[in-house]
């Protein structure tokens, strides 16, 4: 009996929704990340003579407009759930370390790659643009095993926030730069184009994305909270530490899901970057009631929908690579991949980190775990909807391979990492608890009068 492709693709996807949770468990004991074992599965499934149809934006217009479509919905709901993970409110102190990931480590970072795609890939200077635009920013949906918890749980060290914060803003920061790109098809110098590039795409969206976010954000959480003063009271048990709250339902995730869909198009038809907007607009009601119930509810909420949509988008990067969007790869192009990983962004990211407060093992944890992922494929896809771009089958063949180099070493190496840098913080803390116990009752005045 022959099957019908269309039903073998949703037994897949079934099975792979059925065990992502039992699976992201088991493979984390074994320092393997879901997406590597996902993206082999869909690879061999669209390798088989199954008759699955083939999915390669270098060939097909439609896949490249499929591709974009659908990483610009996950990349938003990735943001929403990691801006409602950030509990520390914003300043320039308190985000003191995130900064410089911005304006330093990324642009560098796009420069980098550039040059290396001009000069050893021998790309036309656009298309270079477009390739250090789309592999400069960390991805918010593949990081999760790097970034901060959900809201109410302990993982807050400041390596998972500088990551988590960082993932959530330079989504919209790389924008510009493929604007830039865009821009920079069939020029031959610079001229007005730039000026008008500087003040709309570098300075007017970016505004616009923040304002729009940040009053989204007000008006989501007072209608939320404001809306829920009068609701029953429903007492929580002691060990969640909360006081008494409105009692709430997975039903208003809805809510959450629909102000920060609002924020991203409003921001869109301000010219401003709707990612900055979701991103913002998140980060802003978390700080309303900072301590409700409700930001753990409306976290899990998003989080299942972005699980769904990531299962499919790794199936669909595993049939990409099956599909033979590598098929333009070249040794250069690999080892463009490969600088970016183990070169570009770790030099990049410690010279950001040189004077943030972490120690030497978080500021190298920060500057290597720069996971890249399906906002790359995004910007990549953006791009070639946009404008005519020379070697684009180059481009993909590129950046996929750098996506899959980051899935492999960042997905075994993140998690033993990361779990490395919490478990000496927590040693050295304790260290100190037990030499502070060990001296005399008068002792610890002293010392703390000694450190004043």
């Amino acid at each position: 009996m022959e099957i019908d492709p269309r039903i073998l693709m949703f037994v897949v996807f079934g099975v792979g929704l059925t065990l992502a949770v039992m699976l992201e468990r088991w493979l984390a004991r074994y320092w393997l990340s879901l997406p590597i074992l996902y993206v082999a599965v869909g690879f061999v499934i669209w390798s088989l003579p199954l008759g699955l149809p083939h999915f390669n934006p270098t060939v097909d217009g439609f896949d490249a407009i499929t591709l974009e479509y659908a990483t610009e919905f996950i990349v938003i709901a990735s943001l929403m759930a990691a801006g409602i993970a950030i509990d520390r409110p914003v300043s320039w102190r308190n985000w003191r370390q995130i900064w410089p990931l911005l304006l330093i480590a990324m642009p560098l970072t796009i420069g980098a790659v550039a040059l290396l795609g001009w000069w050893a890939l021998g790309l036309a200077p656009a298309s270079a643009i477009l390739l250090g635009a789309a592999l400069a920013p960390t991805d918010p949906v593949l990081a999760r095993s790097v970034q901060v918890g959900p809201p109410g749980e302990d993982q807050r060290h400041d390596v998972r926030f500088s990551l988590t914060v960082e993932a959530g803003l330079n989504d919209g920061f790389a924008f510009p730069f493929t604007y830039l790109a865009i821009a920079a098809v069939g020029m031959t110098a610079l001229g007005g184009w730039t000026i008008e590039w500087a003040w709309l795409d570098l300075g007017w969206r970016i505004l616009a994305g923040c304002a729009v976010g940040w009053a989204v954000g007000r008006v989501g959480a007072w209608y939320v909270f404001e809306r829920e003063a009068d609701a029953p009271i429903k007492e929580i048990d002691e060990e969640d530490d909360l006081a008494a709250q409105p009692s709430y339902s997975t039903s208003e995730g809805l809510i959450v899901l629909g102000t920060l869909l609002l924020a991203y198009g409003l921001a869109e038809m301000a010219e401003g970057y709707g990612f900055l907007a979701v991103f913002v607009g998140a980060v802003t009601a978390r700080q309303r009631e900072n301590r409700s119930r409700y930001h753990k509810i409306s976290h899990h909420f998003i989080d299942q929908i972005e699980q769904i949509v990531l299962v499919a988008v790794l199936f669909g990067f595993g049939a990409m690579l099956a599909s033979g969007v590598l098929a333009a790869l070249t040794l250069q192009a690999a080892l463009v991949g490969l600088a970016l990983i183990f070169v570009i962004r770790p030099i990049a990211g410690l010279l950001a980190e040189l004077r943030s407060g972490l120690p030497m093992i978080g500021k190298l944890a920060v500057a290597f775990l720069g996971v890249r992922g399906m906002g790359s494929i995004y910007y990549l896809a953006y791009g070639q909807n946009h404008a005519d771009f020379e070697q684009v089958d180059l481009l993909w063949a590129t950046v996929s391979f750098a996506i899959l180099a980051s899935i492999v070493v960042h997905g075994v190496v993140s998690g033993p990492f990361i779990r490395h840098v919490e478990n000496r913080r927590a040693h050295i803390h304790a260290g100190q608890d037990s030499s502070m116990a060990s001296l005399s009752p008068d002792e610890p005045h002293r010392h703390r009068r000694r450190s004043a």
